[in-house]
């Protein structure tokens, strides 16, 4: 089993992986997961982790100084991250080895690159795309599709793993349901956009 401390809260997560090291006042929401050899540790204030989003092998969660960390819904953090202190919102990838430091706060739907480092108090807007050290918005793009995918193929594969099988991505039936999920996600991108444009209208 996963090494908890006492204080962790656990809604339905979908897999934790069994080295993963959680300690203090940690949430994981409904269908997140957890992977090989994660640390996280909220000494004080907190972390949590929002629904459907996966801590990917390597990474490091941990609070900040003065601020709590906060991870949104359906994020990918890739493999080796440091998340120190910072607020990420929904639909957000953290690429390979970015370290993202006390007070940033990332908007919804942002790429942040492979080794990117976000110095203290860095503000990220809403579909940005984000590379360097230290890091800088080099492009405005809605990556609500692209990241909504990559946490749903992790939901798919935590899922897989609670079951002993290690290969969920070479099956036939995870292609054709990638197809569907890609096609549902552009309508509901539409749908969102549509709904926008008619409030902007009235």
């Amino acid at each position: 089993m996963p090494i908890h401390g006492p204080d962790v809260v656990l809604n339905d997560p979908a897999y934790i992986h069994e080295t993963a090291h959680i300690y203090g006042k940690v949430r994981l929401e409904k269908g997140s997961s957890v992977w090989i050899n994660v640390a996280m540790r909220a000494e004080n204030f907190e972390i949590v982790v929002g629904e459907y989003t996966n801590i990917q092998d390597f990474s490091m969660i941990h609070i900040g100084g003065q601020t709590a960390t906060h991870i949104g819904s359906h994020c990918s953090i890739t493999h080796h991250c440091n998340i120190h202190g910072c607020t990420i919102g929904d639909n957000c990838l953290i690429g390979i080895g970015a370290t993202i430091m006390d007070g940033c706060v990332i908007g919804n739907n942002c790429i942040i690159g492979g080794a990117a480092f976000l110095k203290e108090g860095t503000v990220i807007p809403d579909n940005s795309v984000v590379v360097g050290a230290p890091g800088k918005v080099i492009k405005t793009q809605n990556n609500y599709v692209r990241n909504r995918l990559n946490a749903y193929l992790y939901y798919r594969n935590a899922l897989a793993y609670k079951q002993g099988q290690y290969r969920e991505w070479d099956q036939p039936e995870t292609l054709k349901a990638i197809g569907e999920e890609i096609a549902r996600l552009n309508a509901e991108l539409k749908a969102l956009d549509d709904g926008t444009r008619l409030m902007g209208r009235a």
